[in-house]
């Protein structure tokens, strides 16, 4: 018989999954590199593995929703992200959507009486 927690841990996984792209665009109004926005995301409750995060942010600046910039100035050189025009927009019409989403899938739980 399946664990109730670990059925409950791997939906939570996918949950997450599909919930990232929008909790990295919230946080790169400003600039940020990939290990700032890592931290900024887990102060804030969402956990994101380097791992994941960096080819996500690969894969935004190739659909061009984010610009980068090399800081050199450092010891370190880092990549900083933040939205470009595009990603403002898109950004924005994310959020429309997720509360559009939020609000069915709210309907649907208060339907049932949970």
């Amino acid at each position: 018989m399946a664990d109730v927690n670990e059925i409950i841990n791997g939906l939570m996984q996918e949950l997450r999954r599909g919930t990232i792209i929008l909790g990295v665009l919230s946080q790169l109004s400003e600039p940020q590199y990939g290990y700032s926005l890592v931290s900024v995301l887990e102060e804030k409750g969402i956990s994101v593995d380097p791992g994941t995060l960096y080819p996500l942010l690969r894969r935004l600046e190739k659909q061009e929703l984010l610009e980068s910039q090399w800081d050199t100035h450092d010891t370190r050189p880092r990549k900083y992200y933040s939205l470009s025009p595009l990603g403002k927009e898109v950004f924005e019409q994310l959020c429309v959507e997720w509360k559009n989403l939020i609000g069915s899938l709210e309907g649907l739980i208060d339907q049932r009486g949970g």
